[in-house]
């Protein structure tokens, strides 16, 4: 298994995380999905994430909450509430795509005109062989969905523009340098098990307290994202380290 250079199941990268006690702080409670864990989650955080093991651009994934009177879920737009845990998970069951999934502790994240985001922290193999925290970006969810992917209608921005109302300089600018680092330790981590990546995107949901939580690593991540930014400047670098790690581009024409 070490031998690969890229990773899907989102469990083994979650175990991986966790065998590493300065990393484990940031991680989420993560558990495989069935009736159990869920109705034990949902009584320990209000509110969950259900996701495919092995998917990608936020595909599948159900946001499950529980307040006083009801269960609810939502699915891309379509949300539905419940009376009852039972009825729920009945109706997630067939909401959900058919394979495995886990269920991971709900984040209450920072949002940009009420919509919430994360950040995408690139972490690439330099032309001398080390690691470098080459990019970062933030993503903003559309309105009525509850994932921030771009390839699910997310909105990708400076990561500057969206902390804006939570952290001015140099305590911003020392904030993002803290978060490219942690990005760094996990590629570093991440290589001991897995000598041959040479990439990794690390997802970074900010909560109200300003904790950052490790919601996904991505051991195949998509450099075309830092197109969006208008400073091409991240993007230029992030391309030419991609390239020089051996990666297949297909150029987009947008």
């Amino acid at each position: 298994m070490n031998r690969a250079s890229t990773l899907g199941s989102k469990w083994v990268k979650t175990k991986i995380l966790l065998l590493n006690k300065e990393l484990r702080k940031f991680v989420p409670e993560t558990k495989i999905y069935n009736q159990t864990n869920l109705q034990q989650m949902l009584n320990k955080y209000k509110m969950v994430y259900v996701k495919p093991i092995n998917g990608s651009f936020g595909q599948g994934v159900i946001r499950v909450e529980k307040n006083d009177k009801k269960y609810l879920f939502q699915a891309g737009k379509i949300a539905r509430s419940f009376r009852s845990f039972l009825g729920l998970y009945t109706s997630l069951n067939k909401a959900k795509l058919n394979r495995s999934y886990l269920v991971q502790q709900g984040i209450d994240l920072l949002t940009y005109q009420k919509n919430i985001f994360d950040t995408r922290i690139m972490v690439q193999k330099s032309p001398r062989k080390t690691w470098e925290a080459t990019g970062y970006i933030g993503r903003v969810a559309h309105p009525k969905k509850i994932v921030t992917n771009f390839h699910n209608s997310g909105k990708p921005l400076p990561l500057e523009l969206l902390l804006n109302s939570y952290l001015k300089n140099p305590l911003k600018k020392e904030y993002i340098k803290n978060l490219q680092h942690l990005g760094y330790q996990i590629a570093k981590h991440y290589q001991k098990t897995y000598p041959r990546f040479k990439e990794i995107g690390v997802d970074i949901g900010i909560d109200k307290q300003l904790k950052p939580w490790v919601l996904e690593v991505n051991t195949a991540p998509d450099p075309f994202i830092f197109n969006q930014l208008k400073d091409k400047k991240m993007f230029f670098k992030v391309l030419r380290y991609a390239k020089a790690n051996g990666r297949f581009l297909r150029v987009k024409r947008k």
